[in-house]
């Protein structure tokens, strides 16, 4: 029976042309092994599966290669080459820094880098894992890695470039490897299978190139696993009954019958979902998905930005035309709340029922919040102007003599015409204005009379002088005020001392800084007191600290043991004649 090997190992690259998405790279290689310019370290950084460390066995064995090709790859067929493929080759030493990051470990390798290689031109060591190595693994590979011999090139491999320390990377040439899109992946894995005679949907391979999310590795582990499950026959359906992954088709289903408001429908799939075993949490995020990409759906230009099936592209595109963006946006919210509050709710179930709900009568609530939000517009009215009543115009002016039975009217001079209505009616809104600017200053006049009279009625107020006696009073009241708030401070305001200087300030003095703080805690309360009691806004006064024997705390020390004795035989005599006729020593 013929010895089993997975496909990620059965078909790793053996050139760099063969190497899937990381074309940067490889050309930046083949480029500096043509025109040798290869550098002493490199370091390959990027996500797990695709390709740092293929790469460094690959440009280990083309740089060794003895016949390399124009393009700078290896030929595959020279001594080197052969001893490389079948890994017999002592030109290449790997180390996997995982479980070997000691200092005695990197000794070893330093060790190693001294003998010259016996066949071929260069002598690789590929690190891999090399952010697993202690500091202290990392100083002793300082120097070697700085200044190796020129016949020694150090290839370095990490998933985790944060954790590597700035001075190993200011040595190395740096290499960032991308993640493998899903097209690269879908073209590796048909390719595969026509290798291996495998009948595969493109579908099912597009679901398997999403799930490994760049990592071709991954890709290909899974790929041997359902083959395995399905005797060599992938389908959509058991790609995604054995990823369990849960169908998009779903999805679709789900919306229709949001947008038809039916409750009872979208209650009974999310309960044969349920029944399938996919948790709350997964169903809310994969619907979530969904929403985000109807939202892409909605602009061409970023309908790119999917990764989905191609057989459900058209739907996608289909289905959003229906929906506006300010409802998928709404619905992403809720979902996105959902999910997470959903490891907090007690009942899951519930807790992703309330959400479909929610989302079932959302097209209701944004009409009702778009109604609401209008402005109703009320219809105009004509303005009402009052009606002025026209000016009669004066009679003519006549004369009647005694001798006329007719009287014969007198003409009014041109130069003195009547004024107009117009006229009448601009006179009286004078008026009208004079005096109501007359009635605005007058009650202006009259504020400006009742402050002026405040003010002099406040000046009416004598400031009282500033002494010792008053002073001290008005202190003391101040003290009882901070003991009836149970203010700390007021134990520091009565161990002060106070002093006037002249009729509108005085000095506190205090014996240390800490109760000059407490004081000055105190300051704009004490001033408005002060100012307030001796009727003086000018009152001010100044903390001083002052070394004085008066303001000190008096402590009384207890006596020592030859304190205590002088005190005794002060008090009594006898007790020193004793001490002094038995001749005894006093240990003090």
């Amino acid at each position: 029976m013929e010895q089993f090997i997975v496909s990620a190992r059965k078909y790793r690259p053996q050139n760099f042309s063969t190497v899937v998405g990381q074309s940067h790279i490889t050309t930046t290689l083949k480029n500096a092994i043509r025109n040798q310019q290869l550098a002493h370290a490199f370091l390959f950084c990027g996500p797990r599966g695709v390709g740092k460390t293929t790469c460094a066995r690959i440009l280990a064995k083309t740089i060794n290669c003895e016949h390399p090709s124009e393009d700078g790859e290896a030929c595959n067929t020279c001594h080197s080459c052969v001893s490389f493929n079948e890994g017999s080759s002592l030109n290449i030493h790997e180390l996997d820094a995982a479980s070997n990051n000691s200092v005695d470990d990197i000794r070893a390798l330093v060790d190693q880098v001294r003998f010259a290689p016996q066949a071929g031109k260069y002598k690789v060591y590929i690190v891999d894992e090399v952010h697993m190595l202690s500091a202290s693994a990392f100083n002793a590979f300082l120097k070697t890695l700085e200044e190796p011999p020129p016949y020694a090139i150090f290839i370095l491999a990490t998933t985790e470039k944060h954790k590597i320390l700035p001075t190993i990377l200011s040595r190395c040439q740096i290499f960032d490897f991308k993640r493998i899109t899903t097209n690269d992946t879908v073209e590796h894995l048909e390719d595969i299978c026509s290798k291996e005679s495998i009948r595969a949907e493109k579908a099912a391979l597009q679901i398997i190139a999403q799930k490994s999310e760049g990592c071709m590795r991954d890709a290909l582990s899974i790929l041997d696993k359902i083959v395995s499950f399905t005797n060599g026959e992938l389908t959509y359906q058991n790609t995604l009954e054995h990823l369990n992954i849960l169908d998009a088709d779903y999805y679709f289903r789900m919306m229709e019958h949001m947008l038809n408001q039916d409750l009872s429908s979208a209650m009974l799939l999310y309960d044969d979902i349920n029944r399938k075993g996919f948790e709350g949490d997964m169903v809310l995020n994969g619907f979530a998905e969904f929403i985000r990409n109807l939202l892409l759906s909605k602009d061409e230009k970023v309908a790119s930005l999917m990764e989905v099936v191609e057989s459900f592209r058209h739907r996608y595109i289909k289905m959003a035309a229906k929906l506006s963006a300010g409802y998928l946006v709404s619905a992403l919210n809720i979902l996105a709340e959902a999910e997470i509050n959903y490891k907090s709710a007690r009942n899951k179930k519930l807790h992703v029922e309330l959400a479909l709900i929610r989302l079932c009568y959302l097209h209701q609530a944004l009409e009702i919040v778009s109604d609401s939000s209008k402005k109703k517009i009320t219809e105009l009215k004509p303005l009402n102007f009052r009606v002025l009543q026209p000016v009669r115009q004066p009679q003519e002016k006549t004369i009647q003599p005694a001798t006329s039975p007719r009287p014969i009217p007198v003409p009014q001079p041109v130069s003195a015409p009547q004024p107009g209505p117009v006229l009448i009616i601009e006179d009286k809104a004078i008026a009208q204005k004079e005096k109501t600017q007359a009635g605005k200053l007058g009650s202006l006049q009259k504020l400006r009379e009742r402050v002026s009279n405040n003010s002099q009625s406040e000046k009416k107020t004598h400031a009282i002088c500033l002494t010792d006696e008053l002073l001290q009073k008005a202190w003391q009241e101040f003290i009882e005020q901070l003991k009836l708030s149970r203010n700390p401070a007021a134990q520091s305001f009565e161990m002060a001392a106070l002093q006037v200087k002249n009729d509108s300030s005085f000095c506190i003095i205090t014996p240390n800084n800490l109760q000059q703080k407490f004081i000055e805690g105190e300051r704009i309360p004490l001033s408005e007191y002060m100012q307030k009691r001796f009727h003086n806004n000018l009152l001010t006064y100044q903390v001083i600290v002052e070394q004085r024997e008066d303001l000190q705390i008096k402590f009384e020390a207890p006596l020592n043991s030859r304190e205590r004795y002088q005190q005794l035989s002060s008090q009594f005599p006898l007790v020193k004649e004793l001490k002094d006729r038995l001749r005894l020593e006093l240990d003090y």
